[in-house]
């Protein structure tokens, strides 16, 4: 491929800022993707600033990935040149543990290699990610977009999207099942719109009302002000599914005890600290604490194409390059509705 250009932190300390670096030449089963856009996610932010312990730099973040099918290997049969593609947060596996060959290679054994802040399967080639022109990515790992959504819209549903998708199709969210989402950020705007799609109840836990307008158009039935325990506390005992997208930490216990029996809580967001956990919570009503991440490739190209059949999509703003370092800020100050995405025409 040679020579290409995207955005990168060169430490921890350092703003991100143009910078042109070498992809991959293509091999026989890889595709060339021209990126489109590429999404902001909270991870990007954590990993740049080492929030997460040491990072790999320099750093090409980005692994909600949206574009077209520019080359492809000779091996490939699959996808064709001007496709529209999406990459998200893995790029390889080990191919050969039983995760893997069950279809579950985003558990792999061996651990997934992630777009970005990783090494490739050599051990010593670092990944970039798609805060870029282009990616050359192996085929088994690229994902088809349906042609009817909106390409702006669409690569936030490879990590926000599939890590809410993931776990409301897996726990069974559908007619007469109540869905309640705490938070609605990136990921609860999502989770908001697939559980109502499935067909669930859907009620919306936030801390502010601000939201309410918001959780109601996007297609919840309910609103609940956290703040307000006579109105959480009027939920107890009757969710089915609660998905836990809030990043900040959270009193879960209070939250369990919504469930009714059989329910699960569902952890996809990271805090900062371990929260405890009354075990008396879990034992009425045999409710479970469960924890989500990403999905697998064909569960991700599952959850692209239930949104090209009821036509969802991320709600973003759309930005230009340069103003990546502002966005990021955003992004923690809460200010956001309710993905960034990078117009990679600027880059």
């Amino acid at each position: 491929m040679g020579k290409t250009k995207g955005f990168a932190a060169q430490s921890a300390s350092a703003p991100l800022a143009a910078w042109e670096f070498d992809r991959r030449e293509i091999g026989a089963r890889d595709v060339s993707v021209d990126i489109s856009y590429a999404g902001i996610c909270h991870s990007d932010i954590h990993q740049v600033r080492e929030e997460w312990g040491p990072a790999k730099f320099p750093m090409v973040p980005g692994h909600e990935i949206m574009g077209t099918v520019a080359a492809v290997g000779k091996d490939v049969t699959e996808f064709k040149v001007g496709e529209p593609v999406g990459v998200g947060v893995y790029v390889d596996s080990c191919r050969k543990c039983e995760n893997c060959q069950s279809g579950e290679s985003h558990q792999c054994l061996e651990g997934m290699t992630q777009t970005y802040n990783d090494f490739a399967r050599d051990g010593k080639t670092l990944n970039f990610g798609g805060y870029s022109k282009n990616i050359v990515v192996d085929a088994d790992y690229v994902m088809r977009v349906p042609a009817n959504l909106d390409p702006t819209g669409v690569a936030p549903l490879l990590c926000a999207g599939i890590t809410v998708y993931s776990p409301l199709r897996h726990w069974g969210a559908g007619p007469g099942k109540n869905v309640a989402v705490m938070g609605l950020g990136g990921l609860g705007h999502m989770a908001v719109k697939f559980a109502a799609a499935m067909g669930a109840n859907v009620t919306v836990l936030s801390h502010s009302d601000s939201k309410k307008a918001d959780a109601l158009a996007l297609g919840a039935h309910a609103f609940v002000n956290t703040h307000d325990e006579a109105a959480l506390g009027a939920l107890t005992k009757t969710q089915d599914i609660i998905i836990n997208t809030v990043s900040a930490d959270v009193d879960i216990d209070r939250f369990l005890k919504l469930l009714k029996l059989n329910g699960t809580l569902v952890i996809v967001g990271l805090p900062g600290k371990p929260a405890p956990i009354n075990a008396g919570s879990l034992l009425e009503m045999r409710r479970s604490l469960a924890g989500s991440m990403i999905g697998s490739i064909k569960e991700t190209q599952e959850m692209l194409d239930f949104c090209g059949k009821h036509n969802i999509v991320s709600d973003v703003e759309v930005i230009d390059a340069d103003y990546i370092n502002k966005a990021y800020d955003r992004v923690v100050n809460s200010d956001v509705r309710y993905r960034f995405v990078i117009d990679t025409v600027t880059i």
